[in-house]
């Protein structure tokens, strides 16, 4: 078995379930899992994806409970979106006009604040996601980040943001423009899922995002950031 494996009972506790669920949940085919010796075994990496999928259809209470149970498996304070904002790392308004402008614009910001060591590296890993699975949401936001975090191209991790002047095409948007772009580099699955909770959160909370459209600049921007998400608390 591999080290990032689960099993029953370790991924019971990592979820907060009792085994009897999770291994119901394998039996069912609700979880990613396989049968290695008569066991069931499930990789870390597909039940991060699996938590990834949930977190993307999830209401703000499953949202709230997500975020629980990620902190109660890292032990850690909650995710605090600004702070992993630097200073630098949003553009109002961002200067592009195409999917692959965006993709590169917002990575630049990252870039920029010292902290991501590989552009094109980044790049590349959020074009082939978005070629996997499109990450604009319904109401005009875009979620960029790799399929699986490169810690290697990072010092830390941090959330770059861009916001365009109009709305383009993104992905799958049938119909839908898109015009507020987060950037999300992690340094490990379970950070990233953290974050993506998070930020799934500030994003479907009334009158969010009409102020982030509405802000002139990076100060106005960070400003409406803290309060909605203060509200969180």
């Amino acid at each position: 078995m591999s080290s990032d494996d689960f099993d029953v009972a370790s991924l019971a506790s990592y979820l907060h379930i009792s085994p009897a669920q999770a291994q119901k949940m394998a039996e069912r085919g609700t979880l990613p899992a396989r049968k290695v010796a008569g066991q069931w075994r499930f990789a870390a990496s597909e039940v991060h994806h699996w938590l990834e999928n949930r977190i993307g259809v999830a209401d703000d209470e499953d949202l709230d409970n997500v975020e629980g149970v990620l902190r109660m498996a890292g032990g850690t304070e909650p995710i605090r979106i600004c702070r992993l904002i630097p200073t630098g790392a949003m553009a109002i308004p961002l200067a592009a006009r195409t999917s692959s402008s965006v993709i590169a614009a917002v990575v630049e910001l990252a870039e920029r604040t010292g902290l991501l060591w590989d552009r094109n590296k980044m790049i590349e890993a959020v074009k082939a996601r978005e070629n996997l699975h499109p990450t604009a949401l319904e109401n005009g936001v875009a979620l960029l980040h790799p399929r699986r975090p490169l810690a290697q191209t990072l010092s830390e991790p941090l959330l770059a943001l861009g916001i365009t002047s109009q709305g383009i095409p993104f992905g799958e948007s049938h119909g839908q423009l898109t015009d507020i772009f987060f950037l999300i580099c992690s340094i490990d699955d379970a950070g990233h899922l953290r974050v993506l909770a998070r930020l799934s959160r500030l994003i479907s909370r009334d009158g969010f995002l009409s102020a982030l459209r509405a802000s002139r600049s990076e100060a106005e921007a960070r400003e409406w950031i803290e309060q909605f998400e203060a509200e969180l608390e």
